[in-house]
């Protein structure tokens, strides 16, 4: 029998957190789930987006643990009621920009669900926002513009499941995506 590092069991024993290692075992040892920490998360996560900015010539964002904390209280809401939507962040006072990623239960690495967003940048066209997408919408490239803002200078993230799904959040500040700027000027 294999034995394999996730997610640990919370008093909510559906929704699981990758704070510290719980032992699983996989009847299957042809696969094999990817680790999951809160150290590779955070590496992964800021060294594929800082990538793609690079590439755009944005400046680099940095960890904002608020922002990671954030993240994490909605990823866990996320994972507990099954839904997946964006957060309305009513009653707050600055909002946050937002990506999120759903997918099957330790079946994918952080950097395969932070990719999801990147490889948008196919549809990617230089222009005001929401102007952004050859496709013409501007849905098939707003995490990609989000991750490129240029104006946003900090990040956080988390993931939660369920028995069935990973939640990935991703939290900016300042928030892009804003109608009628430029996302390579921020204005």
């Amino acid at each position: 029998m294999l034995l394999l590092v996730a997610c640990i069991p919370t008093p909510d024993s559906n929704v699981q957190y990758p704070d510290e290692p719980e032992i699983v075992y996989s009847e299957r040892p042809d696969i094999v789930p990817p680790l999951r920490n809160n150290a590779d998360l955070r590496r992964i996560m800021l060294d594929t987006q800082n990538g793609a900015r690079r590439e755009m010539g944005s400046p680099p964002l940095v960890w904002d643990d608020a922002l990671a904390a954030d993240a994490k209280a909605y990823a866990r809401k996320l994972a507990r009621n099954g839904k997946f939507e964006h957060d309305r962040q009513e009653g707050v006072s600055v909002r946050q920009g937002e990506n999120l990623w759903t997918g099957t239960k330790n079946a994918f690495s952080y950097a395969e669900m932070s990719g999801a967003w990147i490889d948008e940048k196919r549809y990617f066209k230089r222009g005001p926002f929401p102007n952004s997408s050859t496709s013409g919408q501007w849905s098939d490239v707003g995490h990609y513009t989000q991750i490129i803002w240029s104006t946003t200078t900090r990040m956080g993230c988390a993931i939660a499941s369920n028995r069935q799904n990973d939640y990935l959040v991703c939290r900016y500040s300042p928030a892009g995506n804003i109608y009628g700027r430029n996302p390579l000027a921020g204005s």
